[in-house]
Order: structure tokens, then sequence, then C-alpha cells
């Protein structure tokens, strides 16, 4: 695993702009759970927030709710195996679901959220106190208080997948096993500053 690049915060949302399929991790009183969500998105810059949906039945819901925490982090195309068991199992059903998902896991430093390895980017977010929007349609909103980037893809402000190797493509995935990695880059002339 490469050593990871610290994201400036105010850079955080382009880490969700490309619309992968996110890993949700969190943590509480020595439990952990991972499971990916598609239904991740940015949702302001500064303060750097998100928005993931993540259901009332996931064994990960109530780690949030009680550690007032959770982490995302973009998988890529070199643990698609991993990231489809870990959503295929919950960890209500088989508390050995981690380990069975031959997925290797580390955290950061003064963080209990478990993470991935083979992820494009990692950040851990302060759940903010929106219980109705949180019971009424599974929404959480987060406010990202740290974030890294593998920068073999992330120079720290943008995204650099066309010079990687396909291995290091975020997975987005359609249903039934299906991803699409990443594709290539077009870029619009006029608009290098943004």
């Amino acid at each position: 695993m490469p050593e990871l690049i610290p994201v400036e915060l105010a850079n955080v949302y382009r880490l969700f702009n490309v619309g992968g399929t996110a890993l949700v991790s969190a943590a509480f009183q020595g439990k952990e759970d991972v499971m990916p969500a598609t239904w991740v998105c940015p949702l302001n810059i500064e303060p750097s927030r998100v928005t993931a949906c993540v259901d009332s039945t996931h064994y990960t819901r109530p780690l949030i709710e009680k550690s007032g925490m959770f982490a995302l982090a973009l998988p890529m195309k070199c643990i698609a195996k991993e990231v489809m068991y870990l959503g295929s199992v919950s960890r209500n059903d088989d508390d050995a679901k981690l380990e069975k998902s031959q997925a290797k896991f580390f955290k950061m430093p003064g963080f209990d959220t478990p993470f991935v390895e083979g992820c494009a980017c990692y950040v851990v977010y302060k759940a903010l106190p929106e219980e109705h929007i949180a019971k009424a349609y599974d929404l959480f909103i987060g406010e990202a208080v740290a974030a890294w980037a593998d920068p073999r893809i992330f120079d720290g402000r943008h995204w650099k997948f066309e010079t990687a190797d396909k291995s290091l493509s975020t997975l987005h995935y359609v249903a039934g096993g299906h991803f699409y990695g990443i594709g290539e880059a077009i870029d619009v002339p006029g608009y290098e500053e943004f």
C-alpha cells in the first residue's frame, strides 16, 4: 500500500465528485463494520460536507448513531471482490464478516474507524445531529475532519486517473456484481484554473 497524502478539507468534495461506490466504515466500543454504498454525494465545499444513505437495517447504522462518526473511502478496481463481499453479507447475520471478506484493514492515528486497503481516498466525518433526516430518509450528513488520498491518482487537488494504471480506477456499481471503472479524461479548454 502506498503512503497516503493528506488532503486539505477544502478539496474533499473533489474526492466524491467522481460518483464512485463508497465504503462506509464506523466503529463504537470495539464493534466495527464496513459496507459499500452508492448513494454518497458531496453536499458542501466549506465546511466540507457529504451525504450518505445508510439504511436502518444495516449493522453500520447504530455504530454511526452511537459514535457520531463515520468514514468514507473510494475502493479501486483491485478490490472489487472484497467490496462485493462486504455488501452482500451483513454483520447482523455473520459476526465474522470482516475477517471472511479477505479485505485488509488498517487505522489512521487518532481514529477508531477501520479502513480497507486498496482505496483511492479515505475521509473521516463527524455526523451532524439531523435525527429527522436520518429517521425519515436514512440519510446522514457528515462534516469532514480528516482526509487522505493515494498520490498515484490524486495530487492533492485533482484526480489523475488518465495517467494511472487501470487497476487503480474507482468502482461504479450498476447491479448484479457488475461495476464500471472510471473512464477516460475529457478536457474542455479555458477552465484549467478550476
